[in-house]
């Protein structure tokens, strides 16, 4: 098993990525506005699932751009600190009702 030390870091939680959980990769600009091409990152796959249940799409083009932002809004900093506390593998469904667009 690979150390965690070598994993990739999730930008959003900021626990490891190891190779063997879900994991996917975010376009900070949604390719529907016009992020094709463009930056991604790596991410927990539930930090990912997470993201989208929490922005619309054209939230994340003009607001949530950068991790940075996505960590500053209340709702994800909500959830990052509850799944921070979970292993890096830690997959559950996603805390929470899907909020209506």
């Amino acid at each position: 098993m690979p150390d965690a030390s070598q994993s990739p870091v999730c930008p959003l939680c900021l626990r490891p990525i190891p190779s063997d959980v879900p994991q996917s990769l975010h376009h900070l600009i949604p390719k529907l506005k016009g992020g094709k091409g463009g930056p991604v990152v790596l991410l927990h796959h539930i930090c990912h699932r997470e993201v989208h249940r929490t922005f619309s799409e054209t939230e994340l083009a003009r607001q949530y751009n950068t991790p940075e932002t996505i960590r500053a809004d209340p709702r994800m900093a909500r959830f990052l600190d509850w799944v921070a506390k979970r292993p890096p593998g830690f997959a559950s469904k996603v805390p929470g009702k899907r909020r209506g667009r």
